[in-house]
């Protein structure tokens, strides 16, 4: 496909250059417009629907800017707000995996690679190139930013639980150790974002919202 695009931009004039460009970025705006039509399992505040991916991508790039006083370290909040932004976008091929499906988690990296060769090899070269950087540092989870990234996409599904009383986990059987486990890794990019957030989790097993851990069901 790059070397498609070599080709025509070596021989066309300026303006072709420039349509074949806009062309491209085009065909992936509107290929990604399909991300508004995959649903995931946590609720709205409201509770009137399930969100779906894009707007989870929207939600936890607000927060970015809101929220990046509390990274463990300095992050450069615009490329965190650009992670957050593409970080799903796989999403239009792969579908959302549930964070609590193991069986899904199996088959998800090879489907979310191939979605993200296609998905941003529509853009031009350099352009797709970048913003599957960004993505892969999302998913590798190692940088400041990509780590800060990666708990506020933690953190969302859990205040959405909190305020819908636990209802996508009453749905699935989630049980506080399985909360726990997933997200104490939002501890690696804010320890202080997930010192809320085990706050909130302990209150939810309090009030119901959350079963207990399976050994504490069997103590009480």
């Amino acid at each position: 496909m790059l070397e498609r695009r070599a080709t025509c931009d070596a021989g066309a004039a300026g303006g072709t250059m420039t349509s074949q460009r806009l062309h491209d970025q085009i065909r992936f705006i509107l290929e990604i417009d399909k991300l508004k039509g995959v649903l995931r399992r946590s609720y709205l505040v409201d509770e009137t629907r399930r969100e779906n991916s894009a707007e989870h991508s929207w939600h936890v790039a607000v927060m970015a800017v809101v929220l990046a006083e509390h990274a463990n370290e300095p992050v450069d909040v615009g490329r965190v707000v650009r992670m957050l932004l593409v970080h799903d976008i796989v999403e239009v091929d792969a579908g959302d995996t549930f964070v609590y499906d193991t069986a899904g988690a199996d088959a998800k990296p090879e489907l979310e690679r191939r979605a993200a060769e296609r998905l941003f090899g529509l853009l031009p070269g350099e352009q797709g190139d970048e913003l599957r950087s960004l993505w892969e540092e999302f998913e590798s989870a190692r940088t400041p930013d990509a780590l800060f990234a990666a708990a506020l996409d933690r953190l969302m599904p859990v205040l959405h639980n909190v305020h819908t009383r636990g209802r996508s986990w009453h749905e699935h059987g989630i049980t506080a150790d399985m909360v726990i486990g997933r997200n104490s890794r939002m501890a690696d990019g804010s320890r202080e974002l997930w010192d809320y957030a085990r706050g909130r989790i302990e209150e939810a097993v309090e009030s119901g919202h959350l079963l207990p851990a399976p050994h504490s069901q069997k103590g009480s």
